[in-house]
């Protein structure tokens, strides 16, 4: 059965690899880091998420993951200029995308939460 979190998160961190040995080819290591460390991070934790022990646990995991597409979020709109990323041929996605995402997050988050009470 698909997941449509774990599926998009992952496509997401696909892509923003590639931005990021985009960025490095340019000489911007630190902006790359950056954005390498919370744009994967957001799948990962999605995908711990899926073994979580408890359903606190499983809220904990996913908070984490929506911090981290928060971040994201940052980094990419820092990142929005012509000399760094403005033409890739993937901010467009990637902008939407984690909109949609921390979207996809608040929702499930919110519910889970609904669930504990």
């Amino acid at each position: 059965m698909a997941n449509i979190i774990v599926d998009k998160t992952f496509l997401f961190a696909q892509e923003i690899i590639t931005v990021y040995l985009d960025l490095r080819e340019k000489g911007h290591f630190k902006l790359a880091d950056q954005l390498v460390k919370s744009g994967t991070s957001i799948g990962a934790n999605v995908e711990e998420a899926q073994a979580a022990h408890s359903k606190l646990d499983f809220v904990a995991k996913l908070t984490i993951s929506n911090k981290e597409a928060r971040e994201t979020r940052y980094w990419l709109r820092l990142l929005d200029r012509k000399e760094l990323l403005l033409e890739h041929q993937s901010m467009h996605y990637l902008k939407s995308e984690i909109e949609e995402i921390i979207l996809l997050l608040n929702s499930i988050i919110k519910k889970s939460r609904e669930n504990l009470k």
